[in-house]
């Protein structure tokens, strides 16, 4: 399994491909997940990458934290496991819904 990364400050403007083509220069790239807002498809700044190692994932942290893409300087983390989120507002005493 790959090694995931974290990529902030994402220009609004990237796509895919062009976040593809700028992290093959560090290694290997399995998969590239530009995050949208669900309401109306457009970039929220920033995607994950997976590469194929551990040494591409370090090497793309290496190369690229701070590289200028569209006129934006890239943050590149290893990206964190997800917290689990609650369920929502807490119920009232006694659990029911109003």
């Amino acid at each position: 399994m790959g090694a995931k990364l974290y990529i902030g400050n994402l220009p609004f403007s990237a796509d895919e491909n062009s976040v593809r083509e700028i992290f093959t220069r560090a290694g290997s790239v399995q998969s590239v997940k530009i995050v949208t807002d669900p309401l109306n498809g457009r970039s929220r700044g920033f995607a994950f990458v997976e590469m194929d190692t551990d040494a591409d994932a370090d090497s793309a942290i290496e190369k690229l934290n701070g590289v200028e893409l569209l006129g934006r300087a890239l943050r590149v983390d290893r990206a964190r496991a997800r917290e689990p989120r609650s369920g929502g507002r807490p119920r009232p005493e006694g659990g029911q819904r109003y």
